[in-house]
């Protein structure tokens, strides 16, 4: 599984550093930062997700009020 995190819809409401280790805090800018991840795009960060974390990447996902996070399957289709 793939992790993919939008750091300009982000708003900081942190909800996915409760729920996964893979984001931290970066309380200077006022969001999330995806801890590993590497920028793919303009403010598009993506990671792959041990399979040990899986639950709570998605957890992490579907706990972001604006939707920032997306989480895909090995065959390159979104989960969450």
């Amino acid at each position: 599984m793939r992790v993919e995190f939008d750091r300009d819809t982000c708003i900081g409401m942190y909800q996915c550093v409760a729920e996964w280790d893979g984001f931290e805090k970066d309380a200077d800018a006022g969001k999330a930062v995806l801890v590993d991840g590497d920028e793919t795009e303009d403010g598009v960060f993506s990671r792959e997700i041990p399979e040990s974390d899986e639950f709570d990447a998605e957890f992490a996902a579907r706990s972001c009020p604006v939707d920032a996070i997306r989480v895909y399957d090995d065959d390159g289709e979104q989960v969450v």
